[in-house]
């Protein structure tokens, strides 16, 4: 199973072997042009294991994407727990999600490229999701210890996450060649220099 702290069990259970077939196929040819044959081929289980776990495509889907924002949650909820000040919380997410760019490439691409509301229309955008509420908490609570300017909360955690996410997608494209991590100290200089 794809994931972004904890190592993978082996054996790897058939559910976490249909999962992480099924990352890998989303993000390498879209979801639309991968097929429940296609992931039971990669995950090397019988068609019967995916639709016992997952009832096919869509719930293979659904369960990647629920299963990565918990990952996604978790992260950040362990910056929380061993950071002080809000700022240095939103460096350290920052620092990560570089650092998972480009070790853990399609669980970033699933996460922050893909537009899942095209095949998981039952879901709310990303932004309304668990761990981006609780970006906007920690820029909320650094605007009230006067650590963050005061503003929307909405215009703010934009204003300091926005374009360190863009890089991501730009490097994701193939647009930036260079690791991300390369970038991490001139991208907080200037987050931190725009919202003095």
């Amino acid at each position: 199973m794809p994931y972004l702290n904890k190592t993978v069990s082996l054996p790897e259970p058939v559910d976490c072997r249909i999962l992480t077939a099924a990352l890998d196929l989303f993000v390498e040819h879209g979801f639309h042009n991968v097929s429940v044959h296609d992931v039971q081929k990669q995950a090397n289980v019988s068609i019967g294991s995916i639709y016992n776990h997952f009832g096919g495509k869509e719930g293979i889907a659904k369960a990647l994407y629920k299963h990565l924002l918990n990952e996604f949650q978790e992260m950040i909820d362990s910056v929380i727990s061993e950071t002080r000040s809000s700022r240095e919380c939103c460096n350290r997410i920052i620092a990560r999600l570089f650092e998972y760019t480009e070790t853990r490439r399609n669980i970033m691409a699933f996460l922050l490229h893909t537009k899942h509301r095209e095949f998981l229309s039952g879901e709310p955008p990303l932004c309304h999701s668990s761990p981006f509420a609780a970006m906007r908490k920690i820029v909320a609570d650094g605007m009230a210890a006067n650590e963050i300017r005061s503003g929307d909360p909405w215009v703010m955690t934009a204003s300091i996450f926005g374009g360190a996410i863009r890089l991501i997608h730009l490097r994701l494209d193939g647009v930036i060649d260079q690791p991300l991590p390369g970038y991490y100290q001139q991208v907080i200089d200037n987050i931190w220099k725009g919202m003095a």
